[in-house]
């Protein structure tokens, strides 16, 4: 399995059989997406930053309930979450996805913005790579998302959902987590899979 950052919180994931995933893929941020070809879009909600599926060539479905499904050689399941810490009353529900594929097991947080459930984070444990919101406003923030991976202890982290160059949005940036942790690594958009230190990245998008 290959993973990718193209930006925000998007992500290409690839399996060993070919199969791509892309995961909230945006517009409107004050920069836009690469170009990007998939078979299937996930999409945790549909926000203009979330779910803008016209900037993904080649699907055939998108994704965005909870459920077991079958992409490819990827199963993705998807679990029911808030937006927000009132029960989606300010901004709605969020979709976590699972994705599982040539042994990895990885999650995608979407803009979670609630702390999880005891019975939600016991299905998010023994994950390779957790994919994870710190930008705090819409979503949990840099210490809420150090409370999570303390939760789930995932093999590593990639953190998403941050501002960076041209990110208009109201967001923290990725040195607010850098200050709270020495586990930060500042890499390029290819997210290392067989780490097992507890590592979290910071990675550049595609």
């Amino acid at each position: 399995m290959e993973v990718a950052y193209l930006g925000h919180s998007s992500f290409l994931i690839t399996a060993e059989d070919g199969t791509r995933l892309v995961t909230d893929p945006y517009t409107g941020i004050g920069y836009e997406m690469s170009a990007v070809e998939a078979d299937h879009v996930l999409c945790s909600h549909f926000h203009f930053d979330h779910g803008y599926v016209q900037g993904v060539r080649g699907y055939t479905d998108v994704i965005s309930e909870p459920g077991e499904y079958r992409c490819g050689g990827i199963k993705v399941t998807g679990y029911g979450s808030f937006h927000d810490d009132v029960k989606g009353a300010k901004r709605g529900k969020n979709v976590i996805f699972v994705m599982e594929a040539d042994g990895k097991r990885i999650c995608h947080m979407g803009d979670i913005g609630e702390r999880i459930s005891d019975s939600l984070a016991a299905n998010l444990k023994g994950l390779d790579l957790l994919m994870v919101p710190i930008g705090g406003v819409y979503t949990i923030d840099a210490k809420g998302a150090l409370e999570l991976i303390e939760r789930l202890q995932p093999k590593a982290t990639c953190a998403m959902h941050f501002k960076c160059k041209d990110c208009m949005l109201d967001i923290a940036p990725a040195t607010v987590l850098e200050k709270l942790t020495d586990k930060c690594e500042r890499i390029g958009s290819v997210i290392p899979m067989d780490v097992q230190s507890g590592k979290i990245w910071i990675p550049e998008r595609r």
